[in-house]
């Protein structure tokens, strides 16, 4: 019986982090040509998904939505205000605070990214309950990770 190589766990085909890596790139494929017909990208898109649920939203508390820097999001930000899919302005209970309004265009995009779930459905070859549960495990281990700080 031969013996085991003592490094095959460090194989790149062995690494939970590739899996997640290679398959997160391939979902951004995926995603690509769905959100060049709305004109955002993946990270703007992320942005207005929370913006469709939770309009006047502050900065702050969309950087902790999205597991990002509140300073990496200033960019993206002016560029959907400069589209004109939300306008920023400061509180007036605390002007340190930035709040973020959708415009009428932005409300009105979330309409037209409707599709795009079932897309992504279609595209994986796979059950919506199958997804669900993928989904909840990754949840799972994220809150796992965070937790190990």
């Amino acid at each position: 019986m031969p013996a085991q190589d003592p490094c095959s766990e460090l194989e790149l085909d062995h690494q939970l982090c590739f899996a997640l890596y290679s398959t997160s790139l391939m979902m951004t494929k995926i995603y690509k040509p769905l959100l060049k017909e709305l004109r955002l990208t993946y990270p703007q898109y992320l942005a207005m998904l929370v913006l469709w649920q939770e309009d006047g939203i502050t900065v702050s508390a969309l950087s902790k939505r999205l597991l990002t820097d509140p300073g990496s999001l200033t960019p993206l930000l002016k560029r959907l205000e400069n589209d004109q899919l939300l306008h920023r302005r400061r509180s007036t209970r605390d002007e340190r605070v930035v709040e973020l309004f959708l415009t009428d265009k932005g409300r009105s995009l979330r309409e037209q990214a409707r599709h795009i779930p079932s897309c992504i459905v279609t595209a994986s070859d796979t059950s919506v309950e199958t997804l669900t549960r993928l989904k909840e495990e990754l949840v799972q281990l994220r809150e796992s990770l965070q937790n190990a700080k």
